[in-house]
């Protein structure tokens, strides 16, 4: 990543599951409200212009609605008196009135963001749902590349971004082979397979136009192939002139079409260092390096990845972003016995109902504290008190996915301990 997006993963994993959380809360009117405050406005004149909101809801009919914005306007005013000054990327606050067991139970609740990247405008609205779309368009990724991969079978079109290799499309050339039919001079027949190929071109050209210059707008552009193929396309008058100035770089594969887009990233580390996709590759390809000798410095799975943690070895935590596991510490009231369970979403409210339903196995009795927590963030804090790393990836890349095959958690050891 690039620029003031250049965040620690963990950083931008807890912003896209905030948002992600509160794209999907609503409330019963339009009494939620959303504030962006740009970095350097000060903080009275911020507080001045909610005083004078305040002021306006009073005008509501509805003395629920009323009294809900009203409230979130407090509160919100309350949490900028705790700030000496806005910071540097600015300030995100969603208040409002939400349920928290059906109609009639709406509490206030409040949430501040400090965001990946500046803030350019003061926004204030009051809506029946919280604007997130500033910060949804602060998570993608800004850099888009375009890879176009050619020989005379087939040409494949992609697009890397951040954390994504997309196979755009894959046309077939319709070329003929090198050596003729019967009965055709081969003067004949390579003025015929030249017009194949300059047709061929022509039509690659047309769609890499289509993809990289209206669908898409790329930044850089790679272009490869195996055998001439490549540069023959490339010193034609095929590619539109927008697209040519943005060429970085020319590479020799073994392949074309989509297995040769995947073969570009592969060695196309230098040109593609920027994005996120590449240093993803190479955590996950150290750590199956690692892992798949006898006595490589990697683990995987919950148990060894925290044994790492409590032993003091671990160097750098990977881990995919839909994990989707939170931590549950239960403490009976009465013994004080403590036990841990990991909870997947999907089960989540039916485990820990059965959890909270079962009787201590010390005391019998039925009384419990509950302590829950995102593992991940669980794994971020443990990582901190031993200066070990923590990167997590996306689940959707070929490198991800293998991770998933590996309970998608892994780490990456400073040395193996001994006993």
């Amino acid at each position: 990543m690039s620029g003031v997006s250049k965040k620690s993963s963990v950083e931008r994993y807890r912003l896209k599951r905030l948002v992600s959380e509160l794209s999907k809360k609503s409330g019963r009117g339009t009494e939620l409200v959303s504030l962006y405050i740009p970095p350097g406005k000060p903080i009275h004149e911020v507080i001045n212009a909610l005083r004078d909101e305040w002021g306006t809801a009073s005008n509501i009919k509805s003395d629920t609605t009323r009294t809900h914005v009203q409230d979130a306007l407090v509160k919100t005013m309350q949490r900028l008196k705790l700030y000496k000054q806005i910071p540097e990327n600015g300030l995100a606050i969603f208040c409002g009135a939400l349920p928290t067991n059906g109609p009639g139970s709406e509490t206030i609740f409040l949430y501040e963001i400090v965001p990946i990247k500046p803030i350019q405008n003061y926004l204030y609205r009051c809506d029946d749902h919280f604007h997130v779309e500033i910060l949804q368009d602060m998570l993608k990724e800004e850099i888009t590349i375009g890879v176009l991969t050619i020989d005379t079978s087939e040409a494949g079109l992609g697009l890397l971004s951040g954390d994504r290799v997309e196979v755009s499309e894959v046309l077939t050339s319709g070329i003929s082979g090198k050596h003729r039919s019967g009965g055709q001079s081969a003067r004949r027949f390579e003025r015929l397979r030249e017009a194949e190929v300059n047709d061929f071109f022509h039509r690659v050209a047309r769609h890499a136009a289509k993809i990289f210059l209206e669908e898409n707008k790329i930044s850089k552009l790679i272009i490869s192939g195996p055998g001439p193929t490549k540069e023959d396309f490339l010193k034609g008058e095929y590619l539109h002139y927008q697209l040519k100035t943005k060429v970085v770089a020319v590479v020799d594969t073994s392949y074309a079409g989509e297995e040769g887009i995947r073969e570009t990233v592969m060695k196309s580390d230098k040109i593609l260092e920027e994005l996120r996709l590449v240093e993803e590759m190479k955590l996950v390809q150290n750590f199956l390096r690692e892992a798949s000798r006898e006595d490589g410095l990697a683990a995987y799975g919950i148990e060894p990845v925290e044994n790492s943690l409590r032993q003091g070895n671990a160097d750098t935590i990977i881990v995919v972003e839909d994990l989707n596991l939170i931590r549950l510490k239960v403490k009976c009231k009465f013994c004080k016995s403590e036990f841990i369970n990991y909870i997947t979403l999907d089960e989540y409210i039916k485990r820990k109902q059965e959890i909270l339903s079962t009787a201590c196995t010390k005391c019998q009795k039925l009384d419990y504290e509950i302590e829950e927590e995102d593992y991940i963030d669980y794994i971020a804090e443990q990582a901190d008190l031993v200066g070990a790393k923590v990167e997590v990836i996306s689940s959707k890349t070929e490198m991800g996915l293998m991770l998933k095959n590996f309970g998608g958690i892994g780490v990456l050891l400073r040395y193996r301990v001994r006993g």
